[in-house]
């Protein structure tokens, strides 16, 4: 898969089974849409309408189902036919199993995804997410040739226009962002420690035209980044906070999305076992996912400012490391006494949001984290943990996950309940709780916006992607389709308009909710 070069085309063209093996995939009533006539360029002379028509009546899928039509060179596979309220009407985590699965071999490929319009978006970066990048394997490193697997979007139901040239790269873009995101959190800290995450940032920024801003090592500590300079400053690579800023004219409003990027967590002195480090390299997944998406949404007009900022350290053992009762000023001003040096992400991600709100002015700030192992319990291993202190951001965070893939779920809100978690007799707070079986996503999350102020007037939305940054030992990508879906609104691209939530009504009535639920198939 490493290897594999991504096209999006409106036709991939004729061509025989054998000269390049095919998957068509799709609900099998969309399946049943298609036409043989739509399709069949595809498969014959290898597979016949009859044929055709006999596999689409054998499948059944429960919840996916599939059937070789010639071979290993040719198959069709069925999504499920329904789904819950919870997830995305796309059935995206299941694209990316049945493409994983079902894709036939070869170094000439082809995709070929039936379905609604609305769905174009989800299915896109569910495909894209089937195909990592980052491999050490020898095989592949004595592999030259790129594989190449063309993707073709058969779009039915009652907007059934081929996809534009315009939607075609958008989809391009956000494939690559998704697949950018994925290789940084695969690649292990001795190829991604700080600088190399860096690299990766004025990489991106010069392909968008953009210089970024980076504050380092001990300037860190002097202008008051207590979070990020305690947090990496044991690390033979020093911390950094980095800044990619996207300012057009005639942008209405300010937006920061803020990234946790721990290239590899230790746990600290607060020292995790052996069963609970190895991994600890995807602590960079909220970085490495806003990364790929500001890359992807520059790329396809942005109207109004965005910021990406990038929290970015190691959280090493040495001599230097933070030491548990230590007491850090944070870039609000606000201590901290240290109680457990393994809950450092949500330290560097108070000093992100505070630069975003003090220093850039931001209307809107959004951090994204693998912020806590609870939030797989919490939410699971598919969903992200939403908290927001605006109740329509969560409610169109919700939505974005299901219109993206990236699925979301809200988390308890509720400050006055819970951040007494964190008090301290020695300084302004604790950065860990005192009781574990509290809430605990939910109160990561307080701590962080308790840094901007629990009566900021401003939209914070915080992400926690700890569990759906990967599935197995392969890193996702998760992150990057959900915030283009999110601000959508304010793209030049009317595709993520399309995708986005905030452009649709939020108050819609009960008997419009279970409309629209019946349409999209959704129990």
């Amino acid at each position: 898969m490493a290897n594999v070069v991504l096209e999006w085309k409106t036709s991939a063209g004729d061509s025989e089974p054998q000269s390049r093996p095919v998957l068509i995939l799709g609900q099998q009533s969309h399946l049943q849409q298609a036409s043989w006539n739509q399709v069949k360029g595809k498969l014959q002379p290898a597979v016949s309408k009859e044929i055709w028509q006999a596999a689409l009546g054998a499948l059944n899928p429960n919840p996916t189902d599939s059937c070789p039509l010639y071979l290993n060179y040719a198959a069709v596979a069925a999504l499920p036919s329904r789904v819950s309220r919870h997830n995305s009407p796309s059935s995206a985590h299941f694209v990316s199993r049945l493409v994983r699965s079902c894709l036939p071999g070869g170094n000439n490929r082809c995709i070929v995804m039936v379905c609604e319009r609305s769905d174009v978006f989800a299915s896109s970066c569910a495909i894209a997410r089937a195909f990592p990048i980052f491999s050490r394997r020898s095989t592949s490193s004595r592999r030259a040739e790129k594989k190449q697997v063309t993707v073709e979007f058969l779009i039915v139901g009652q907007d059934s226009n081929p996809l534009s040239a315009g939607e075609l790269e958008c989809l391009a873009n956000v494939g690559d962002g998704v697949r950018l995101a994925a290789r940084i959190v695969d690649t292990p800290c001795n190829e991604m420690n700080t600088d190399h995450f860096l690299e990766e940032i004025k990489a991106v920024g010069n392909e968008v035209g953009i210089t970024p801003v980076i504050v380092r090592g001990e300037e860190l500590k002097q202008r008051g980044f207590g979070g990020i300079y305690g947090v990496g400053k044991a690390s033979e690579h020093p911390p950094a906070l980095a800044i990619l800023s996207h300012t057009p004219d005639g942008a209405t409003q300010t937006i920061a999305w803020v990234g946790k990027g721990i290239v590899y967590d230790t746990g600290g002195l607060s020292i995790k076992g052996k069963t609970t480090m190895p991994g600890m390299k995807r602590d960079c997944g909220g970085a490495a996912a806003i990364l790929g998406a500001f890359k992807a949404t520059i790329k396809q007009g942005f109207k109004d400012n965005l910021h990406a900022v990038f929290c970015l350290a190691e959280n090493s053992v040495g001599p230097a490391a933070t030491r548990p009762d230590d007491i850090h000023t944070l870039y609000s001003g606000k201590t901290v006494e240290i109680n457990n040096t393994d809950a450092e992400g949500r330290l560097v991600l108070a000093d992100g949001v505070v630069y975003a709100s003090k220093d850039l002015s931001a209307d809107i700030i959004l951090d994204m984290a693998t912020l806590t192992g609870a939030q797989g319990i919490s939410t699971g291993k598919y969903h992200a943990a939403v908290m927001t202190n605006n109740e329509q951001w969560e409610y169109a965070c919700v939505r974005a996950g299901r219109s993206s893939g990236d699925l979301a779920h809200p988390l308890v809100y509720c400050p006055e309940l819970h951040f007494s978690e964190f008090t301290s007799a020695m300084a302004d707070m604790k950065n860990s709780v005192a009781d574990r079986e509290n809430a605990q996503s939910s109160c990561a999350g307080l701590f962080i916006g308790s840094h901007l102020g629990f009566d900021w007037p401003g939209v914070w939305v915080h992400v926690d992607i700890a569990s759906p940054v990967h599935a197995g030992e392969r890193a996702t990508g998760f992150g990057v389709a959900l915030l283009m879906a999110l601000f959508g609104q304010a793209s030049d691209d009317s595709m993520l308009n399309q995708v986005s939530p905030l452009g649709a009504p939020s108050n819609m009535s009960e008997d419009q909710m279970e409309r629209d639920c019946k349409r999209r198939r959704l129990v």
